[in-house]
């Protein structure tokens, strides 16, 4: 089971998604989700059931999310090129990925993955330094992911990050990349 497929299913993702979800302020609060959501349940500690109202609100700006902000004007901003990016990766099963990406997509994946148990255990325990260990791994691990996201739409765009771009530029998967 491919868990990248299964998660754009959830999320429901179709081209008018990903151009929204392109946007900066789309991909950045999303990136925050991890620590907003870890902050509600340690809310547990201070008050308790009611922990899952702000619980549930992460979860459903989690779907929301992807479709919440207009396409961007602009589709060169590093946190877009990211999420461009992402969307390439995801459609691995008809393009063709470069080893070396594909190969730094599953160690920061793994990276990321491994500090979920340590986070859990962290929140569970209400330990701050496992909770806080967890979110670094998970974090840095999405962060690295996001950056080599950037640096496969470069590579199969033959674009710059940073540079203007006035459309997503997402190469066509029949045709090999340079």
């Amino acid at each position: 089971m491919d868990l990248f497929a299964a998660s754009e299913r959830l999320m429901r993702m179709d081209d008018a998604g990903w151009r929204r979800h392109a946007n900066p302020l789309s991909g950045w609060s999303r990136f925050a989700i991890l620590p907003a959501l870890a902050l509600a349940v340690w809310s547990r500690a201070w008050i308790g059931w009611a922990a899952l109202l702000p619980i549930a609100a992460v979860v459903a700006w989690t779907f929301v999310n992807p479709r919440a902000f207009p396409p961007p004007r602009d589709y060169g901003a590093w946190m877009t090129r990211g999420v461009l990016g992402e969307r390439l990766w995801l459609d691995r099963a008809r393009r063709a990925i470069p080893a070396h990406h594909a190969r730094a997509a599953w160690i920061t994946t793994a990276t990321a993955a491994t500090g979920l148990p340590v986070l859990a255990w962290g929140l569970w325990s209400l330990d701050v330094f496992a909770t806080l260990l967890g979110l670094a791994l998970s974090m840095g691990g999405k962060a690295w992911f996001l950056d080599r996201m950037v640096w496969l739409h470069a590579d199969l765009t033959g674009t710059t990050p940073g540079t203007p771009l006035p459309d997503p530029t997402l190469p066509d998967p029949e045709r090999p990349h340079a």
